[in-house]
């Protein structure tokens, strides 16, 4: 398989990566877009609630403004590929290859992988996705009506998610690993007076129980194992980055985000990062578009440079 070469390779077409691909094709810059899933758009394709804080643009959910954004983007630039996953990125040669066995070089990487929803790891997660462990309280509500419904997490989505599934299940409760929320406060007050929402802190979710259907769920209360009954559930533990196309090529934090500079560089002078893969502490759509076009704004000088 012959061998490919760009001066620059966006990996990612979430919002980030097509701001990325929207100013390389500005700045005339020989780009490709390389996007793991079967279409573009990453935490926006999950996202399903009206979007109203991106400046310039209300959109009824991530999707429609994906369909805003893409069709900009399609105007402007074809080098989008999709069902594309990094296997390796080789910094001594500028070369990656794909799961498909292509291998493609480039002068400048930027990373724009965006994040993923974390998992509990316990039985039951993934054998009952779909059968009562649902996507999103808000797209599935109706789901819920006249059944127990059981949120895990403590963070501002699986509050709402609370709230949501309130109006239409029996009861709903709220599983939290700790006895301190990371949630607004106005969600918190809200789920705390609601007499429809039950709350339990310092408990660990130990399995989810069903054969076809989800029936019950076992956690660990102060440390007492405890069952409780519910059908459908929804799991707001917060999300992971990314980043796995460059563990050990460039720093990462604690967590596993993209130490990046300012103008987006990361530790290596190649490569760049933008997006939520390189944003924990603001991981917005707004931010997502503003450091894709910082990056290749960056990204242009390095390449007039080397």
């Amino acid at each position: 398989m012959s061998e490919v070469n760009h001066d620059l390779i966006i990996a990612g077409a979430g919002p980030a990566g097509m701001s990325a691909a929207l100013w390389a094709n500005e700045l005339n810059i020989n780009h490709l877009v390389l996007e793991s899933g079967t279409e573009p758009g990453g935490q926006l394709l999950k996202t399903f609630n009206p979007i109203d804080n991106h400046l310039g643009v209300a959109a009824l959910n991530g999707n429609d403004l994906r369909d805003v954004f893409f069709r900009q983007v399609e105007k402007r630039t074809k080098s989008v590929l999709f069902s594309r996953t990094i296997r390796n990125v080789d910094i001594d040669s500028n070369r990656i290859q794909l799961e498909n066995g292509e291998k493609l070089g480039f002068r400048a990487l930027l990373v724009a992988t965006g994040v993923r929803r974390r998992r509990l790891e316990v039985t039951g997660e993934i054998d009952l996705r779909g059968k009562g462990i649902i996507l999103s309280g808000k797209k599935q509500a109706v789901e819920a009506s006249d059944k127990d419904a059981i949120v895990v997490g403590g963070g501002d989505a699986a509050f709402e998610n609370a709230l949501i599934l309130s109006e239409f299940a029996k009861k709903v409760t709220l599983i939290h690993r700790r006895d301190e929320f990371s949630a607004r406060r106005e969600f918190v007050e809200e789920v705390l007076r609601h007499p429809g929402i039950e709350v339990l802190t310092n408990a660990q979710v130990v399995s989810f129980n069903g054969d076809s259907q989800l029936k019950a769920v076992s956690i660990s209360l102060n440390g007492e194992n405890r069952e409780i009954e519910g059908q459908i559930a929804v799991i707001r533990i917060g999300v992971a980055p990314n980043s796995e196309p460059v563990t050990g090529l460039v720093d990462l934090d604690h967590r596993g985000y993209i130490r990046i500079s300012s103008n987006c560089r990361t530790t290596r002078k190649c490569i760049y990062a933008a997006g939520d893969v390189a944003n924990p502490v603001s991981p917005t759509v707004s931010s997502a578009v503003g450091m894709g076009a910082t990056a290749v704004k960056s990204i242009l000088e390095y390449l007039r440079n080397n």
